[in-house]
């Protein structure tokens, strides 16, 4: 295995998906959502990069580049499909993915190798693994070579939400010739109808240190300070954060802007790899309309729905029955404390209503009712003056952050498994239908000593109710608050 062409993929799970609001959220965001499967967007592309593994190649574990607000996401989805142990390189905050793909790179090669990264976003989904796995294959061939490799898929319909790759039609090595932006309708009719265009599907392949070479060439203030912020970073258990001050200092901004649309006019080979695979990046409801089983009348429905006399609609229902008559062409997406309606044909223009939540200051762009921690999850059920009702599940052996409240008291029902109590200086085990009661000002710890799950219901009362009013003395997950 010596002529074996050394092989690191990596996984870009950063990003917000606005335009799947309000499934997706800024704390629980597309590519941790399951849209197809039975897996989340993000567990599919790690598996697929998986089975690259094929004669000539050798691949290491996984590389993850995403966010330090997700990494307890991350951990718990790779544990729960059995994804083995990647590495989780953390971005303190988000820097797009010039700087993502140049800290891949560098931790790639921190130990004198120099394979060929295969760079998948966290958030697409391909109906033939087999094709995939063809393509980027190919395209580990070339990159090993020293080409820089592109990943192009042959448009289905002309599309606004992407970018398009032109290829040079004079050369038979399927060179590049230019990047284009995501177009208007008239201009994305005329790429798909001249059959020269392509959908830019995000998956780079590129040897680490030609990546570098084109980053420092191109833009050496990117490259100058990703390395600042790598060189600095710290292991904390199993994540690898970059120092914070140093990264927020790099310049923002995509691997399309900072190299790839510069190669086609500079010496830097640069080709791409055709993909017939049903790829979709799920980028706005319409494309999980495309995707999704449709009946005789092209409706979509998912979850607790019933759709009469309509054409070409999708119904997306998580929490309550959802009942559609007489609409064509309509996206309806309900969760527990948000409800979307959307022609479907405007699905780009849903991150408009991200934009005016966030600009309103409220908060159901960030996070839903049910906010997931490391160690289990919370679901607001009821508020009112004074009093908040939560169910809250603590998963086997997790332990909550010994904490304490200024401005609230909380009563504890035990549902289901065995709570560990800590109340001041006491502490005492629970099991199902007791309860205990927290005074406001008292230190107290939530634990779960059991091997199943511990679901309780918790009242809180008080003059303040906010998630702010936590003081933590100790935690097992880092957390300053």
């Amino acid at each position: 295995m010596s002529d074996a062409i050394s092989v690191q993929p990596v996984v870009m799970a950063g990003g917000s998906g606005t335009r799947l609001w309000p499934l997706s959220r800024g704390q629980y965001p597309k590519q941790f959502l399951t849209l197809s499967g039975e897996h989340s967007l993000f567990q599919q592309a790690l598996v697929r990069l998986r089975d690259l593994e094929g004669p000539g190649l050798s691949l290491s574990a996984p590389l993850v580049v995403g966010s330090d607000d997700h990494r307890f996401l991350m951990q718990d989805q790779v544990t729960a499909a059995r994804l083995g142990a990647p590495t989780l390189l953390l971005e303190p905050v988000g820097r797009n993915t010039a700087a993502a793909l140049t800290l891949a790179a560098l931790q790639a090669g921190s130990d004198g190798a120099d394979p060929v990264l295969v760079v998948s976003p966290a958030d697409q989904t391909v109906t033939d693994s087999v094709a995939f796995a063809a393509a980027l294959c190919r395209a580990v061939g070339w990159a090993a070579q020293g080409s820089i490799v592109v990943i192009g898929v042959k448009p289905q319909r002309p599309e606004t939400g992407f970018g398009y790759i032109r290829l040079d039609t004079s050369d038979a090595h399927s060179r590049v010739a230019e990047f284009v932006e995501k177009p208007d309708a008239e201009t994305a009719t005329r790429y798909v109808d001249s059959g020269d265009y392509f959908w830019n599907a995000g998956l780079f392949v590129v040897r680490a240190s030609d990546w570098l070479r084109a980053i420092e060439s191109f833009r050496p203030d990117i490259a100058a300070a990703t390395h600042a912020a790598w060189a600095a970073r710290r292991v904390d258990g199993p994540f690898i954060r970059p120092d914070r001050a140093l990264f927020e200092a790099i310049p923002a901004e995509s691997v399309d802007y900072a190299v790839m649309e510069k190669c086609p006019k500079s010496d830097i080979d640069i080709r791409m790899v055709g993909l017939d695979a049903g790829w979709s990046d799920l980028g706005a409801w319409d494309a999980v309309w495309q995707l999704g089983r449709k009946d005789a009348a092209g409706n979509v429905a998912d979850g607790d729905a019933i759709i009469e006399d309509c054409r070409d609609t999708l119904v997306h229902a998580t929490s309550r029955l959802v009942s559609v008559v007489g609409v064509d062409n309509v996206v309806v997406v309900e969760t527990p404390d948000a409800i979307l309606v959307a022609d479907r044909g405007r699905s780009q223009d849903v991150r408009k209503i991200v934009s005016r939540l966030e600009g309103d200051g409220r908060s159901e762009h960030i996070l839903h009712r049910r906010v997931h921690r490391p160690w289990g999850w919370y679901d607001s059920v009821d508020a009112g003056p004074r009093f908040q009702v939560k169910r809250i599940l603590v998963k086997p052996g997790a332990t909550l952050s010994l904490q304490m409240h200024h401005h609230r008291a909380e009563h504890w029902i035990v549902v289901s498994g065995t709570a560990e109590v800590t109340c001041g200086d006491s502490k005492r085990l629970l099991t199902e239908n007791q309860s205990t009661y927290i005074p406001l000002g008292e230190t107290h710890r939530l634990a779960n000593p059991g091997s199943i799950p511990l679901e309780i219901i918790e009242v809180q009362s008080g003059s303040y109710l906010g998630e702010d009013d936590i003081v933590r003395f100790e935690d097992s997950y880092g957390r300053a608050k």
